[in-house]
């Protein structure tokens, strides 16, 4: 390769002749790759459409463009064909979901998305074979162990309906047998006992002969303690229950008829009272909410607050355990909401008169020259005349006219606002105000800021919703518009706005209207132009003068109506009102209730 200068011939090296045609070389080839693979990914040939753009890539990697149309491509189909396979597998049709899912996978394997959907379907089909095995078990009558397994399952999917629904068919089938519903047929024997001043364990050996229950004394008991108990129609429950609360004393089950007593001291319950964790996953409610209830009415200390993961432990005694159940289940219930259709109506109503003839304010003469343009002499001053002085173009206007104009701007949004939370609509414009400050001193400099100023409809709303379907609502309204604009000396321009506004509280029922109205501004302006004197007489003064007259009336209208889109359900009676023991702790009380009456066994003298 060779060029001619000044007569000579000059040579490139052949390196670098050599570098030239493969760098050329490698542009073309980029070319061609990120062609063909548009249109294979045109054709959703994803896989080898992406394959040719890694070529161009590879053939030209400081090309921006190949990059950028890489990766566009790339997400894009991957988010086209996971969004169809999520679709997928939400119909149950696991097998399309997973071939997408491969897809997505097989030209991005670092995609997060497809590899939790690969995981989802591999989990799907894990439940589908356990709930097969689960529900053979049950057709042949093996309760626990379809019981077990519907468990499993829903330990990993909480929301999985079928394992629900057999796991509730399941319990109905089996007989719950924890260690103190074994001791409930015994508790509920009637008893009818009197001792007065009687040791402590001759009582007991009484109850137990009578129930056939087995109890057992903490070292640290009295059993010669002297007591007293009169019951008659009871139970065997009440009976211990009283026994243990007249004597400072509390008990643990041990087995299906077996009880433990001791005092009922800190260090006691320490050692035998057992514990239990549960973890409280809420839906509506701030976990730092409940934490505090739980602390607050069940006196609590073990108690952590996830706010991240919007949950709360609890570790305390079953009986605390029930009675945190049940407050969770009180205050975690979704938040009221209403909708709020509102309606902005500004009926502007303007009415223009003009009557009248305008005559001419002025006269004006000029010299008629020979020669237009050359300067006026004083001897030609001298010779004006009526027949070279000119009168300018005189007319006069005749006005009669009259001009109506209604205007109705509307604004009609709907807003949805849960329960004491505050929402704003700002229909309208931003003015710029700009503000100068002027630092002190000799050396003192100039700066400005910039503030905007709402210009328009501002309609703030703050709902309450009560749990009669009644809906409170506090309205402030303001529609405000530029008037004008003052400069000061400074420069600085500063705006005139006009403001109207309505504040106000409703109270409404579900679907009820309220139309408020009333914002209104009147404003009439009246010029004209009349020759003195004549323009003032009546009736014929119209001819030696014009008048305009402008009217002009504005008026707001609000209408709100609300639509409550849920409300809270007041809980049953049950529910709201519970018995929770005592200051000092939440042992339960035995059932109230008619007792058939009991005959007592035979009780060994006393005397």
């Amino acid at each position: 390769m060779a060029r001619e200068q000044n007569g000579k011939r000059l040579r490139l090296p052949r390196g670098a002749a050599l570098a030239l045609m493969v760098l050329a070389l490698a542009g073309c080839a980029g070319q061609n790759a990120h062609r063909e693979g548009q249109l294979l990914v045109g054709q959703d040939r994803i896989e080898a459409g992406l394959l040719k753009y890694r070529e161009a890539m590879a053939a030209d990697p400081g090309n921006a463009v190949f990059k950028n149309a890489y990766l566009q491509a790339r997400d894009r189909n991957a988010n086209r064909l996971l969004e169809r396979a999520d679709r997928a597998l939400a119909a149950g049709q696991a097998a399309p979901a997973l071939d997408d899912y491969r897809r997505v996978l097989a030209f991005d394997p670092a995609n997060e998305r497809a590899n939790i959907g690969l995981r989802a379907l591999e989990a799907d089909a894990r439940h589908t074979r356990m709930m097969d095995a689960a529900t053979a078990a049950f057709e042949r009558g093996e309760y626990e162990p379809a019981r077990a397994a519907s468990a499993a399952v829903l330990a990993e999917r909480p929301n999985h309906e079928q394992a629900r629904q057999l796991q509730a068919r399941a319990a109905d089938k089996l007989t719950p047998a924890p260690v103190e519903s074994a001791l409930a047929a015994a508790y509920r024997q009637p008893i009818s006992i009197e001792f007065r001043d009687a040791p402590l364990k001759q009582v007991f050996e009484v109850v137990a002969r009578r129930s056939n229950l087995n109890f057992l004394f903490d070292k640290d008991v009295r059993t010669d303690q002297r007591t007293s108990i009169f019951l008659k129609n009871s139970t065997i429950e009440a009976a211990v229950y009283f026994l243990m609360v007249t004597n400072q004393l509390a008990q643990q089950v041990m087995d299906d008829n077996t009880v433990l007593i001791y005092p009922n001291t800190l260090a006691k319950q320490k050692e035998y009272q057992e514990t239990t964790v549960k973890t409280f996953y809420l839906a509506n409610t701030d976990a730092k909410t409940i934490g505090n209830t739980i602390r607050t009415i069940l006196k609590s200390r073990d108690v952590v607050v996830d706010e991240k993961l919007n949950l709360v432990i609890v570790r305390d005694t079953p009986e605390v355990i029930k009675l945190a159940t049940r407050l969770v289940a009180l205050q975690d219930v979704a938040e009221p909401e209403v909708m709020l259709e509102v309606e902005i109506l500004e009926i502007k109503r303007s009415r223009i008169t003009e009557l009248g003839v305008a005559w001419p304010t002025s006269l004006t003469l000029a010299p008629l020259l020979a020669t237009p343009g050359t300067p006026l002499t004083l001897d030609q001053l001298r010779g004006l005349g009526r027949e070279n002085i000119g009168i300018a173009a005189l007319s006069a206007k005749i006005s009669a006219n009259s001009s109506d104009g209604d205007t109705n701007t509307l604004a009609n949004p709907r807003i949805r606002v849960r329960n004491r939370e505050k929402a704003k609509i700002v229909i309208g414009d931003k003015i710029p105000n700009i503000t100068t400050t002027i630092s002190p001193g000799a050396g003192g400099f100039a700066s400005e800021s910039v503030t905007y100023v709402d210009v328009g409809l501002t309609l703030n709303v703050e709902p309450t919703i009560y749990l009669n379907n009644e809906v409170a609502i506090r309205i402030s309204l303001e529609v405000s518009n530029l008037i004008g604009s003052i400069t000061t000396a400074s420069g600085t321009v500063a705006y005139q706005i006009g403001s109207r506004q309505a504040s106000t509280m409703l109270q409404l029922k579900d679907g009820e209207n309220q139309v408020l109205a009333g914002l209104i501004n009147n404003e009439e302006r009246s010029s004209g132009d009349k020759i003195p004197g004549l323009g003032h007489l009546p009736l014929v003064g119209r001819l030696f003068g014009s008048a305009r007259d402008d009217r002009e009336k504005t008026e707001i209208v609000l209408s709100i109506t609300p639509r409550l889109i849920r409300n809270i359900q007041r809980p049953a009676a049950g529910a709201a009102e519970f018995n929770a023991g005592t200051d000092v702790g939440f042992r339960r009380r035995p059932d109230a209730g008619f007792k058939a009456p009991a005959v007592p066994p035979p009780v060994p003298s006393t005397q």
